[in-house]
């Protein structure tokens, strides 16, 4: 009996060190590997990467020779940068980032320049030197907002901590349907809208996807709708009409409206009371000037008062002239059909101008008239073949806006 006694004990045994044995293998089996590490779509698990800003002054070569690259590597960095990058156009404060190899040489293989927040230049270094642009990526977080204005939309936003660009797209959207220097105390807005974020770091709103304006007791809906499937909308209303009208509101992204359209005006370099039969937009010098509408160029050239100029024929009644531009954009020249929105030239001061500013004249029917006092012909509705879709994405949308709750 006592035998086997002790033989069930030395098999109990046994089966409890070959389990603790089991136990610690299990314990000890090697984490899994990193998952691989990518900075600008490049693998760094094997380089050393530096980042580091742009100081005043500092041009391209000296940032690239401090960072042990040869003369005669910059001088190819500059010649396959042609159609690419302009090199001239590195900036003070902008990001560039170099990696080199993990080894004695600590040889650089590639140096990349931050155009802005999204866009970058990436410079590859290695065997034969390639040029070429990337993006990040950009996450999109929905938002909604709902508020009523007290005193001012402005304040209003920045009471929310809204960005102050949500105002400046709300006017564009409605710029045909609202004033907004009429805008009163009781008057509401709700906002369905994309933020957009790289890296975590908040980066500015992207699109208005869906709002209703609520002026004077009246609801005015706003919805985003891409009929092609090309990344470029337009806003429509409830019943699938456009808010815009043939004719954009401004042909600039400008700070203020300067002077506008005037039978007598003091001409601030002249000082002779004349006509002005323009509306000047002040804006920073480079910004893009727009075509306001579908058209064709009939002159691009400089004149003494002028300036560098543009002028459009948009049919057999309107025509519009974009004046004292800094330089008119390569392949804008009389014959070119351009679309509303395309850029054709850049905000300067050349001719009679005091600062930088682009003179607006619009012309119908030979005659040079005030814009904001014409009857402009609507733009396109929806397609038909499109209106079903439309209405769809429509009701979704409205939906979302009659939820009381916002967004998270």
């Amino acid at each position: 009996m006592k035998k086997w006694i002790g033989i069930i004990l030395m098999l109990t045994a046994i089966v409890i060190f070959l389990t603790n044995i089991r136990s610690k293998k299990h314990s000890e089996q090697k984490a899994p590997p990193p998952l691989p590490q990518y900075k600008y779509e490049i693998l760094i698990d094997s380089l050393d990467v530096f980042m580091s800003t742009v100081k005043k002054d500092q041009t391209l070569g000296e940032i690239l020779f401090s960072n042990k690259i040869s003369y005669q590597k910059i001088n190819t960095i500059i010649r396959k940068s042609k159609g690419v990058f302009d090199v001239r156009k590195v900036n003070y404060g902008h990001n560039y980032t170099v990696m080199n190899t993990k080894d004695s040489t600590a040889k650089p293989v590639y140096f990349i320049y931050e155009k802005d927040a999204i866009n970058y230049v990436v410079f590859d270094l290695q065997n034969e030197i390639q040029v070429y642009t990337g993006k990040k990526q950009i996450d999109i977080k929905l938002k909604k907002v709902a508020s009523t204005i007290k005193s001012s939309l402005w304040l209003t936003m920045e009471e929310k901590k809204l960005s102050p660009r949500l105002t400046h797209e709300l006017s564009t959207i409605y710029a045909w349907t609202i004033d907004f220097f009429k805008i009163q105390e009781g008057d509401s807005f709700n906002i369905y809208y994309q933020d957009r974020y790289i890296d975590g770091k908040y980066i500015g709103i992207g699109k208005i996807l869906a709002s209703e304006f609520i002026h004077s007791n009246k609801s005015f809906y706003a919805f985003y709708f891409e009929e092609n499937n090309n990344n470029r909308g337009d806003y429509y209303d409830e019943k699938g009409k456009t808010l815009r009208k043939a004719f954009l509101m401004a042909p600039v992204d400008y700070k203020r409206i300067s002077s506008r359209f005037s039978k007598r005006r003091k001409h601030p370099v002249t000082g002779r009371w004349k006509g002005h039969f323009g509306t000047d937009y002040a804006a920073a010098e480079g910004t893009p000037i727009w075509a306001t509408a579908n058209g064709t160029i009939t002159k691009a050239s400089y004149t003494r008062n002028n300036g560098n100029y543009v002028k459009i024929r948009h049919n057999s009644t309107y025509s519009t002239q974009y004046l004292h531009m800094s330089k008119i954009k390569k392949g804008i020249k009389r014959g070119v059909y351009v679309k509303q929105g395309e850029c054709i030239g850049y905000v300067g001061s050349t001719g009679l101008a005091t600062g930088p500013h682009v003179c607006y004249r619009f012309w119908k029917n030979g005659k040079q008239v005030d814009p904001y006092k014409q009857k402009l012909p609507p733009g396109e509705p929806i397609k038909k073949e499109n209106y079903s879709e439309y209405m769809h994405v429509k009701d979704s949308l409205l939906k979302i806006l009659t939820v009381s709750h916002e967004i998270k």
